[in-house]
């Protein structure tokens, strides 16, 4: 449904605390200074009194639909507000309808939808002509990334502009701002309000929530330390979606933390996933990869250690089987690093596929039947144990292909000694004119 509204009148004092504290102008809102400081993106739009159509882009309670609101003031726009959660396509055709009447009598409008990315792709196609011609100026808010949510049309015809999540500093004005508001501290020591701010995970709409329920105790009721502040109000979960961006990010945070070698670092995010309710197959089939990747050679106990660790969480389950998986992220966070495999991999395909379909050398097919050994198969093969060396130095690349090195060992753990056996072959073939 839609909903065409004026700009709210202040809120009574009996309202929700987070209504009563909505900022009333954009310098009041806190924490998004890149864009509404002196020299803020929406602060120049305003100043050239050319507002463009925009995706608000930013994790809850960091004032997304606020400044929608108070753009259209600024901007002196019909203020209409959709939400992709609850229109369809019938109320988009009114919206547009009601905004092209409008427009005609001289007064532009600024429709704000929320949740945009829920809009499937013909209703996102359907707001290309409105936007193009002006009947409207869209602000469309996601807390999803607009690069996967929403379709590529309707991203090229609007700034994408990225909120922040609320920093400690900014939660602790909107605590004191609520303070003001309620006429007397929360009854909290400082712990417990550092916990506080850290219980709202940078949405300053849920803080305020908190902070209404702690306004809620009795006057005399003594301030609470971080137990009992923890014990009264619910711990709110990480925000975590196994099939949203945040999936692909923190598992990017774990994979490359263990790439820099940082064990803890990488425990933290491993944590943050079990936490968000990830499944630990998942997370143990990429660090199975990892294994491979970007260890390889340098330590091959990395790929077995690895397995072990999964095989033991299949027989264990959780929680007792996600510590398996915590020690495999400390031995190939400990462990020497080296991608000298997944580059050569990646080189030889290349050439295999630069090269066609070469026929190996004569020597080293085998040859079964009358026919073949008659066509040379086989003939000069030097067995390679039969020599002193163990080591024939013979060719192995197709007759007329160049050698190639495709595999670099580093000198790091197992491969540096590995590249002392290369270089050893490589001198005895050398010496031998293969």
């Amino acid at each position: 449904m839609s909903l065409s509204l004026p700009l709210p009148e202040p809120t009574p004092a009996t309202g929700p605390l987070a209504d009563r504290l909505r900022p009333r102008a954009l310098p009041e809102v806190v924490g998004q200074d890149h864009l509404l400081g002196p020299a803020g993106t929406l602060t120049r739009m305003l100043q050239r009194g050319s507002l463009a159509s925009l995706i608000l882009w930013g994790p809850p309670g960091v004032g997304k639909t606020t400044i929608a609101r108070l753009l259209a003031e600024q901007a002196n726009l019909h203020f209409v507000q959709l939400s992709a959660v609850f229109s369809g396509v019938a109320d988009l055709k009114k919206c547009f309808e009601e905004a092209t009447r409008r427009r005609a009598h001289g007064q532009a409008t600024l429709l704000f939808v929320d949740e945009i990315h829920r809009f499937n792709r013909a209703q996102q196609d359907g707001f290309l002509p409105v936007v193009e011609n002006g009947t409207v100026t869209l602000i469309g808010a996601t807390t999803e990334n607009p690069s996967f949510a929403l379709n590529g049309a309707l991203l090229s015809r609007c700034q994408v502009l990225v909120l922040k999540r609320l920093d400690d500093a900014g939660l602790d004005l909107l605590l004191h701002r609520a303070e003001a508001a309620i006429g007397h501290p929360l009854p909290v020591d400082p712990e417990a309000r550092a916990t506080l701010r850290a219980m709202a995970d940078g949405d300053g709409r849920y803080l305020l929530n908190l902070a209404e329920q702690l306004a809620a105790l009795p006057p005399e009721t003594p301030p609470l330390d971080v137990p009992e502040l923890s014990e009264l109000l619910a711990k709110r979960a990480a925000l975590y979606d196994k099939d949203r961006e945040e999936h692909y990010n923190l598992i990017s945070a774990l994979h490359k933390s263990l790439r820099g070698s940082d064990c803890d670092a990488a425990l933290y995010w491993l944590a943050r996933m079990l936490v968000g309710g990830e499944d630990p197959r998942y997370i143990a089939r990429r660090l199975l990869r990892f294994a491979s990747e970007d260890i390889g050679m340098a330590d091959p106990q990395a790929l077995q250690f690895t397995l072990a660790a999964w095989e033991t969480y299949e027989r264990l389950g959780s929680p007792e089987g996600e510590l398996a998986i915590a020690q495999a992220v400390v031995y190939l966070g400990t462990a020497p690093k080296s991608n000298a495999l997944y580059t050569a991999l990646g080189a030889a395909q290349r050439a295999a596929k630069g090269t066609g379909s070469l026929m190996p050398p004569a020597h080293i097919l085998n040859a079964p039947t009358k026919l073949m050994k008659n066509l040379g198969y086989g003939a000069g093969y030097a067995y390679d144990h039969d020599t002193e060396d163990g080591f024939s130095g013979q060719n192995y690349f197709p007759d007329t292909m160049p050698r190639q090195q495709f595999y670099h060992p580093v000198e790091r753990g197992f491969e540096r000694e590995v590249g002392k056996r290369l270089a050893y072959w490589a001198k005895l073939r050398q010496d031998r004119g293969a």
